[in-house]
Order: structure tokens, then sequence, then C-alpha cells
């Protein structure tokens, strides 16, 4: 299984719209370079949200774009709520990381609950744990890594 990077978004602050990029640099066991959700020693260190997901609420009328739910990286043509914990996932050329949680609790309705009455992000992003960094860029393929 395959798919490709549609955007890399990153936001200075946490709970704000994230604010995309041409390429960046994912650090070992951190996140990306420049990103207020980069942080060592927890397993949210990058979130992943397929577009597929972001056009199902651009069907309900939203004005949304990829990064408008502050992941990280916006995917396409890969299934990422079917993906099993611990998943290895090859990001670019240089990038392992591993899904380490599916979906998340929404503690706090943000703007995009608001305005449509749900957020895809809770039910269909998912997060991985950075194994091994390097640069990756708009455009790059995310593969499902076949290992035992």
């Amino acid at each position: 299984m395959a798919g490709n990077i549609i955007s890399i978004n990153i936001s200075e602050k946490k709970g704000v719209r994230k604010k995309p990029v041409d390429e960046v640099v994912i650090n070992e066991n951190c996140g990306l370079e420049g990103d207020a959700h980069a942080s060592s020693g927890w397993h949210r260190q990058v979130s992943l949200l397929a577009l597929e997901s972001i056009k199902k609420m651009q069907e309900k009328g939203l004005d949304v774009k990829p990064g408008d739910f502050a992941e990280n990286i916006t995917t396409e043509g890969l299934d990422l709520i079917s993906l099993p914990l611990g998943t290895k996932l090859s990001i670019g050329s240089d990038v392992i990381g591993e899904v380490s949680q599916i979906g998340k609790e929404c503690h706090n309705r943000c703007a995009i609950y608001y305005q449509a009455g749900d957020c895809v992000m809770p039910k269909e992003g998912i997060f991985i744990k950075i194994l091994k960094g390097g640069r990756i860029r708009k455009g790059d393929t995310i593969e499902v890594r076949n290992e035992k």
C-alpha cells in the first residue's frame, strides 16, 4: 500500500490551523522542525490526515483545505485508519514512522466542529512516532513497510 504527500503543514503554536511548506526536516523521536507539536518522549509526534477525509468535510459545504485540521501531513491514496497500531511507514526516501495512535479525543471543540457539527481529525486522523528522521517533500511517497 502506498500514497503520496499532498501537503506538509506546520504551526508555531498549538490549537491553530497549520500553514503549508514545500519541505521539512523530521527529527528522529521528535517530529517536524518548526512545528509546535514536535516533542520527544511522547507518541504523537506527527499527525496524518487523508485528503479523502478533508473532501468529506468539503462536501458538507465547508471551505477547508489541507492543514486546516492541524494535521502535519496530508496524504492521498492511503487508507490511514485501516493501518493497525505498530504499522511502519516509509515517508520519502529517508523517514520511517510507526503508527502510534488512531484518532484522538477532542477535548475542546474546534472551529471546524462548530461550523460543520463534526470534525474528521478525531476519527480519521492518525499519529506516528518517528523511528528515523530525514527530509520530506510535498509529492513524496508514503509506503507501508512489509516488516515482520
